[in-house]
């Protein structure tokens, strides 16, 4: 292969550009080039394509220059979209027409769910060769241990509770927070442990609103009785009750038993997708960009590389820690871990409960 594409699809992710960086040096130090897709799928339909390399002298092949700073940098270069028309046949034909028509022989998709099913699409319909990397911050793609933007966003939330509960001790107030993962509540699951919250509220517990009432209730109820100035509960956005009415149905049950209750409610929303991609997120990007690069040149398509996989099965790399997967497998067992019935989500919420009873002490 001499001519490869790049594409970041669907919400954007800390580690992107690193992976995009990756993957551009990479090839370029194989002899290939590689155009970035502009705009995710919608670009590959319109032909809207950045060339990410560069001929230098006796030959060779560099890196767009910009490369060298935005691999640190969040969000994506090269743009991101979720595109409607790809999922209709003619525009995925239009996408193939556009791949041959710019001479372009394989294509790397970063992105979560709905991007690898796109590049499934590509392969199992046109015979593209594609290599997908997981880019999703929710941590709900499977048969890898981690995505890329994982690592940052915990962080970044960790970073926003710890200034919250500054501000909470200072007031004695209770503090719902709430952090994204529509489907997946590992955010809330994670960084409740890191910042060292008093409960953590996600989807997949499956609670009534009652009961989420009460839970929080009762929550902030025993943090005020042991004498806490701070009682902060973690919420993902994947619960169906809005945040500001939980916290004044909390506050209502309240009232009568707690004189001057205060608890307040947060949403850090796309906060948690920004800012510069942290060491494991640059790192794992690197290791990812590389097995990708690598399956695509030796002629393997339809997969996407994982780290340290929770799943048996995978296919080796040159990197002790990747692993590659048919991507057939990997959109099955995302599917698994959205609906609960996959043994690692299940390992989560076991582990949920053994802190549930450790959290508010």
């Amino acid at each position: 292969m001499k001519r490869l594409a790049v594409m970041t699809s669907g919400g954007d992710s800390p580690g992107m550009n690193a992976a995009i960086r990756a993957v551009v040096k990479l090839s370029a130090a194989r002899g290939a080039h590689v155009l970035g897709c502009l705009d995710g799928y919608d670009g590959l339909i319109d032909g809207k394509f950045r060339e990410l390399t560069r001929g230098i002298e006796h030959g060779a092949i560099g890196a767009d220059l910009e490369l060298d700073f935005a691999g640190g940098m969040g969000g994506t270069m090269i743009g991101t979209a979720r595109s409607a028309r790809f999922r209709e046949l003619a525009g995925r034909q239009a996408a193939v027409e556009q791949m041959k028509k710019h001479g372009l022989e394989g294509l790397v998709v970063i992105g979560g769910n709905g991007s690898l099913t796109g590049a499934h699409m590509l392969a199992t319909e046109f015979g593209i060769k594609v290599m997908g990397i997981p880019g999703s911050i929710d941590n709900d793609i499977g048969c890898t241990s981690t995505a890329l933007g994982v690592d940052t966003a915990l962080n970044t939330i960790v970073e926003a509770c710890d200034k919250i509960s500054d501000t909470a001790r200072a007031h004695r107030r209770a503090f719902v927070v709430e952090v994204m993962g529509r489907s997946c509540g590992y955010l809330a699951m994670a960084s409740s442990i890191a910042a060292g919250a008093d409960a953590a509220l996600i989807r997949e517990q499956g609670k009534s609103e009652e009961q989420l009432v009460a839970d929080v209730a009762a929550v902030v109820r025993n943090g005020y009785a042991r004498g806490k100035r701070r009682v902060l509960v973690i919420k993902a956005e994947g619960i169906s009750v809005p945040t500001t009415r939980l916290v004044r149905l909390v506050e209502e049950t309240l009232a009568a038993e707690i004189a001057g209750v205060e608890i307040r409610a947060t949403v850090l929303g796309h906060v948690v997708r920004g800012g510069n991609p942290s060491y494991m997120d640059r790192m794992v990007a690197g290791r990812f960009g590389l097995a990708a690069v690598e399956a695509l040149l030796a002629g393997h398509t339809d997969e996407m590389v994982g780290w340290q996989p929770p799943v048996k099965g995978g296919l080796p790399t040159s990197d002790a820690s990747v692993q590659r997967f048919p991507l057939e497998r990997v959109l099955i067992e995302t599917d698994a871990l959205i609906d609960g019935s996959s043994p690692v989500t299940k390992r989560r919420l076991q582990l949920m409960e053994l802190a549930a009873g450790v959290l508010p002490i």
